[in-house]
């Protein structure tokens, strides 16, 4: 009974990285598409690709922190666990602030328009 305990902890603990691993690179790609489709705006002088480009940021974050997330699941020590807290709190700040400087973009981009 405790041989199988183990197997499907160790079987859990191998989900958890590979989606770990999956939502890493959704973030990744997320993030290179949105610079690409943002460079493509500035070189065509499109005022709004500020706010997409941090809207992409926001995303891919939000990415990056569901990995941190699940990681959790694979931590053993509880140094390894005050990192991941640590990274989790400070990709959550970041998050925060980028949503701010959406919001400023996009009332700079209404008054524009008004």
């Amino acid at each position: 009974m405790s041989n199988m305990i183990t197997q499907m902890e160790d079987l859990l603990t191998d989900i958890a990285l590979i989606c770990t691993i999956l939502l890493e690179l959704f973030g990744v790609c997320v993030l290179v598409s949105t610079a690409i489709h943002c460079f493509l705006k500035w070189i065509h002088k499109d005022g709004s690709c500020r706010l997409v480009l941090a809207e992409g940021i926001a995303l891919a974050l939000e990415f990056k922190m569901g990995g941190e997330v699940l990681r959790t699941l694979a931590v053993r020590e509880w140094s390894e666990l005050l990192i991941l807290g640590a990274v989790i709190t400070l990709r959550g700040l970041l998050t925060f602030l980028i949503h701010w400087e959406i919001k400023n973009e996009q009332k700079a981009l209404e008054k524009k328009q008004a």
